[in-house]
């Protein structure tokens, strides 16, 4: 019997509250707003970053996951480093000498690369020219869709052809027009196109498409002309270990063998760098983390402000409802049931305000993964911290005001205008 009795106070109180707060819809609406933007700001917030991190990650692990890169050292002016690849420490045959005597290696691929102006007629464009060898396409597992890539004899007799990235040729070429077997200038100097490379669409900022591939002799003899006194230089390798499992230890391996190569003896630095896919997709996912974190922590302030207006509104509402107080008091009404009905609405505010916000929050996750195009993920655990932090801000809110409303005095509240 008490208990239903509770259970009709309590609906009571309830339906009271939601009338209390119909009666006034644009205080209402306003107060929520802070707790709506808030929330929907954690949970969209959130939702871009894990899509993001995902998707970059998916991208970076499709050109495999067993795959190693030496970059060439950094050279010095005085104490100041130049930079990672700016010093000439990697030459071609380090990588034919890798691809020889480092058993845990299963196929290896030396490169050039060079910003220059790429023209056909009237078109022209600044672009990425890579000099590479024909493991290329294997080792970053891209292909052409048109014609093919160069030949062993193309390499060796530095022949003057061409791949291009589709975004070259669609700046470079009209549509419908056949690319292969016409020329185009890089640098000045004339290069047959013998293939297109297939989309591989952006990585991040990087369009993977903006970009040609030539014979990595023809790139060191004509444009870039970086000859080391023994072999051709090279600003990098890519290294394919038999599996992701021999990752390790052909880092190792390559790692002993180009030290021997560059007669580099212990306790000397290395005269280049190993980086592997997963370390590049390990510090990727740390920096989005931390972005995501420092993002979600700002917008979480909102909720802070949206708390604010909860319990400035719920004080308005005291003073503006003291007689009403007061007639409730007069009739029986306790210390408990008037701090439970103004707790009540404080609750049903940002409780509605986090339902809305949390709707608002999944939208914009899901606008933003079809207009960007990465991957539409919302983390339950979001969803259940944004919408329990609206709760709680609504008690935390309303426990002050609701505090005052129940300690009024019913003949000072009944006298009040």
């Amino acid at each position: 019997m008490i208990s239903g009795y509770r259970n009709v106070a309590i609906v009571e109180i309830f339906s009271i509250a939601v009338e209390a707060l119909w009666s006034n819809k644009l205080r209402t609406g306003l107060t929520m707003l802070g707790v709506i933007i808030g929330i929907s700001s954690v949970i969209s917030i959130t939702s871009v970053g894990q899509g993001v991190q995902k998707g970059v990650e998916k991208e970076i692990q499709a050109l495999g996951t067993n795959i190693l890169q030496v970059f060439a050292g950094a050279a010095r002016n005085g104490n100041i480093s130049q930079g990672q690849g700016s010093a000439s420490t990697l030459t071609w045959e380090d990588a034919k000498a890798i691809a020889k005597q480092a058993p845990s290696v299963a196929a290896v691929s030396a490169y050039l690369q060079w910003t220059a102006q790429v023209v056909y007629k009237g078109q022209n464009t600044s672009t990425t020219v890579y000099g590479t060898d024909l493991n290329y396409p294997e080792l970053r597992n891209t292909y052409p869709q048109q014609g093919r890539f160069f030949n062993q004899e193309e390499l060796e007799t530095a022949r003057q052809v061409v791949v291009l990235g589709p975004t070259v040729q669609k700046i470079l070429f009209k549509e419908g027009v056949k690319v292969i077997g016409e020329r185009i200038r890089i640098q000045g100097d004339a290069y047959k196109v013998i293939g297109v490379m297939e989309a591989k669409g952006a990585l991040g900022p990087m369009d993977r498409d903006d970009q040609v591939y030539i014979p990595l002799s023809s790139m060191s003899a004509r444009l870039v002309g970086r000859n080391a006194l023994s072999s051709v230089s090279v600003d990098g390798i890519l290294i394919k270990a038999s599996d992701r499992e021999m990752l390790d230890a052909a880092q190792f391996q390559v790692t002993n063998l180009l030290r021997l190569r560059h007669n580099i003896r212990s306790p000397q630095a290395d005269d280049f760098k190993i980086t592997s896919q997963a370390d590049i997709i390990n510090t990727f996912s740390s920096i989005v983390g931390l972005c995501t974190v420092m993002v979600v922590a700002i917008a979480s302030i909102s909720l802070i402000v949206g708390g604010i207006g909860i319990a400035n509104i719920m004080l308005v509402s005291v003073v503006e409802r003291t007689r009403e107080i007061g007639v409730r008091k007069a009739v029986g009404a306790t210390y408990s049931v008037i701090l439970k009905q103004f707790l009540t609405e404080a609750i049903v505010i940002s409780t509605i305000g986090g339902c809305i916000g949390t709707v608002t929050g999944i939208c914009l996750a899901a606008l933003a993964a079809v207009v960007f195009g990465f991957p539409f993920i919302v983390a339950p655990w979001s969803v259940i911290v944004g919408f329990g932090l609206s709760f709680v801000v609504g008690l935390l809110a309303g426990v002050m005001p609701a505090r005052n409303a129940a300690k009024l005095d019913p003949i000072v509240a009944l006298r009040s205008d």
